[in-house]
């Protein structure tokens, strides 16, 4: 019998079997580090801090505004995110009180309680309502839910014999304290207006956009209020199939449609350090997938699905999508804004994150968008 001699020879590319005068060489491809390229780049304000705040859903939409009032007038308008939360807590606090306190009552909230505020109070520039008051320069709202809910609970413990009897006037006090009180009128570039006057010079229009999303537990192409904590103002969501769901955004972007998101953040492989976002098909590459290019998981809509019902995905962060940008390898990811802040160590990509498509099937729960950047086809069964 003949008698081979085998050499091992490792490269950091390539491993070379040396069988007597025979050399095989099987190639290893080299890990890659992410380099993005733009596809789309949607005009967007600048990265903000929510601060010590749980009003993403403020932040992230009224970004989204600001780019649909530069996409409508072609000017870029800093808007006030504590406007619109200024009038929302109240509602919330009434929904509470209604409710005789059997239901969540928090900071949280989503895209579709700004653009209700925006129809029923309008909207003020930051110039004319920062939401920072005694000399504060960072966002804190540590103690506003807590005091709101003393007296909240106490009026639905005693009723009119609550020391809070008018509960709705002890709100207001404490949000104007916190706060500061809601201007009736303003100056803008020179100008006077009220936040609803104001509102109208910017082109939006609440009713024009709508709220799209993904589920099997509801028939799609229907309209249905989707039941999450934070969807206080029981907005309705339209269901459609998950690729479907991909088309809606990969359609409005290429419009020059930007869009509201509403997704779960707290999978590991969502990093804001290194500004990706991604789903790992092995679960040991996960600290890899945060620098290299590794294989995703295929997400199917019954995936979904199980990790929504058994709270694995929730909607614990918004945050708005401006753009698409592509890999060496050609895979798209979107361009997320975030309200992190845009520099410090623990910030990459400028307060970005540059979510793949496996991630966004995944953990997104809805987008808000503009009508007109959804297909006619979509849009008529939708019945839009």
């Amino acid at each position: 019998m003949k008698q081979f001699l085998f050499a091992l020879i490792i490269s950091s590319t390539s491993i070379f079997y040396a069988q007597e005068d025979t050399v095989v060489n099987v190639h290893i491809p080299k890990e890659q580090k992410y380099e993005f390229t733009p596809v789309v780049d949607i005009e967007a304000s600048a990265v903000k801090s929510q601060g010590r705040t749980g009003t993403c859903w403020s932040f992230s939409t009224s970004s989204f505004i600001e780019s649909e009032i530069f996409r409508k007038t072609g000017k870029m308008i800093d808007i006030s995110e504590m406007y619109t939360v200024r009038h929302t807590y109240p509602e919330k606090a009434w929904d509470y009180v209604m409710r005789q306190g059997k239901i969540q009552f928090s900071e949280g909230g989503l895209a579709h309680d700004v653009l209700n505020a925006v129809k029923k109070y309008g909207l003020v520039p930051e110039s004319a309502y920062s939401g920072l008051v005694n000399g504060n320069t960072v966002h804190n709202h540590a103690t506003i839910i807590p005091e709101l809910k003393v007296i909240l609970d106490d009026y639905i413990a005693n009723g009119k014999k609550s020391k809070y009897a008018n509960w709705k006037k002890a709100v207001d006090s404490i949000l104007d304290a916190h706060l500061g009180k809601i201007p009736e009128k303003f100056t803008y570039q020179g100008i006077t207006y009220t936040p609803k006057s104001f509102a109208k010079t910017t082109k939006i229009d609440a009713s024009e956009y709508v709220t799209i999303t993904s589920f099997l537990h509801q028939p799609f192409y229907s309209k249905f209020i989707l039941n999450i904590p934070d969807n206080f103002s029981n907005g309705s969501f339209y269901n459609v199939p998950l690729n479907k769901l991909v088309e809606v955004v990969d359609n409005a972007l290429k419009k020059g449609y930007s869009l509201a998101l509403d997704c779960d953040v707290s999978e590991k492989t969502f990093s804001q350090k290194f500004g990706v976002a991604v789903i790992p098909k092995n679960v040991e590459n996960s600290t890899k997938a945060l620098t290299y290019i590794v294989e995703e998981r295929e997400i199917t809509p019954e995936f979904r699905q199980e990790e929504f019902e058994n709270y694995n995905t929730t909607d614990d962060h918004l945050m708005h999508i401006v753009g698409l940008v592509k890999d060496q390898n050609g895979n798209e990811y979107y361009k997320v804004k975030n309200s992190w802040g845009s520099s410090g160590s623990r910030i990459g990509n400028g307060g970005y994150i540059y979510m793949s498509k496996a991630f966004f099937k995944l953990k997104t729960i809805s987008v808000l968008v503009h009508k007109n950047a959804i297909d006619k086809d979509l849009k008529s069964k939708l019945s839009l």
